[in-house]
C-alpha cells in the first residue's frame, strides 16, 4: 500500500478549516525563523498555503541571524497569537535547547519543548502523522518490533516514544551505530529520519513492513527521501518522498493550533 498523504492532508485541513469556523475569532500563530535559507523560507511559504486552506492566520517572523539566545526567547513568549512554532535548525550560536524549553506549554503547535512531550493537550505532527498512517493501512502496533532510523528532536524521538507508548519493541539506530544492516531486516516496523538519500534499500527491508520515511534531502535538484522508492515493492505499507508524511505533518500542524485556540479561549471564558 502506497500511501497518498496529500489526500490525507486534505481530509484534516476540510476539517480543521470547520473547527476553526466554529471559534468565536480567526486562530493564529507564529512562525519564527532565524536567518532561514531559501529552502526553508520555500518551506514556510508552504506552510501559510495550507494555514490558509485550514482558516487560520500565520504570521511568519524572520529575524536576523545576530539575534541572541534570550532575544529570540523575549520575542517567543510575548507573542500574541494562539500558538507558536520555531522553525529548526537555528544558528549555531542560538541555544536551541533554551529556545525549546522556553516555548509556552499552551502555545507549542509543534510539540517541540520537552514539558508539552510529556503532558502536553496536542500530539507530535509526526507522531499524530505515523498514528493516521497506520490507521489508514491496518498496521498493529502493539508488539511489534520497530527500528527508528535517528535520534533527532524533530522525528527519531517523537516516533520511538509514540511507537513505546503503543506497545512496540523499539530500537534506535543511527548511521553512526553501525547497526543497520543487522535491524532493519529483523523490523516489522521503519521509520526513517536520518537524511540520507537512498540508505534504506530493498535488501535491507522485511517482506510486508511498514515503512515510514521521514527523511528529506536535496539530491539532483530534487527532494529524495531515505528510502530507495523500489521499497514500495517489498513493503507492506510505504510512505513516498515527496507526498508522504510531510503534507500530513503540515496538517496535523495546523489541527494543533486550532486545538491550541479552543483550549486558550475556554481558559479565558470565551466560548
Amino acid at each position: 500500500m502506497i500511501i497518498d498523504g496529500k489526500a490525507i492532508a486534505d481530509r484534516i485541513l476540510t476539517e480543521t478549516r470547520l473547527a476553526a469556523s466554529s471559534l468565536p475569532h480567526v486562530p493564529s500563530f507564529a512562525a519564527f525563523a532565524v536567518a532561514p535559507s531559501p529552502a526553508t523560507q520555500s518551506y514556510l511559504r508552504m506552510k501559510a498555503r495550507q494555514a490558509e486552506r485550514a482558516g487560520i492566520q500565520m504570521e511568519v517572523r524572520e529575524l536576523r541571524d545576530d539575534i541572541d539566545t534570550d532575544a529570540l526567547i523575549g520575542a517567543i513568549q510575548t507573542a500574541s497569537e494562539d500558538a507558536v512554532i520555531v522553525q529548526l535548525p537555528l544558528p549555531e550560536h542560538i541555544n536551541t535547547m533554551r529556545v525549546l524549553e522556553a516555548i509556552p506549554e499552551d502555545k507549542d503547535a509543534d510539540v517541540l519543548s520537552p514539558a508539552v512531550r510529556t503532558h502536553g493537550s496536542v500530539l507530535h505532527p509526526i507522531a499524530a502523522s505515523i498514528e493516521q498512517i497506520f490507521k489508514e493501512g491496518n498496521v498493529t502496533v502493539a508488539g511489534s518490533r520497530a527500528v527508528v532510523v535517528g535520534q533527532g528532536w524533530l522525528v527519531g524521538q517523537p516516533a520511538t516514544a509514540w511507537l513505546t507508548q503503543q506497545g512496540a519493541q523499539v530500537t534506535t539506530v543511527t548511521r553512526e551505530s553501525g547497526d543497520l544492516l543487522a535491524m532493519l531486516p529483523l523490523a516489522d516496523i521503519i521509520v526513517s529520519g536520518a537524511g540520507s538519500p537512498g540508505l534504506i534499500m530493498p535488501d535491507l527491508v522485511k517482506e510486508g513492513a511498514a515503512v515510514i520515511d521521514v527523511g528529506t534531502s536535496e539530491l539532483g535538484g530534487s527532494i529524495a527521501g531515505d528510502v530507495a522508492p523500489e521499497v514500495r515493492d517489498v513493503a507492506g505499507l510505504f510512505t513516498p518522498v515527496p507526498g508522504g508524511v510531510g503534507p500530513v505533518a503540515v496538517a496535523f500542524l495546523m489541527k494543533n493550533v486550532v486545538q491550541l485556540a479552543r483550549l486558550r479561549n475556554a481558559h479565558n471564558g470565551v466560548h
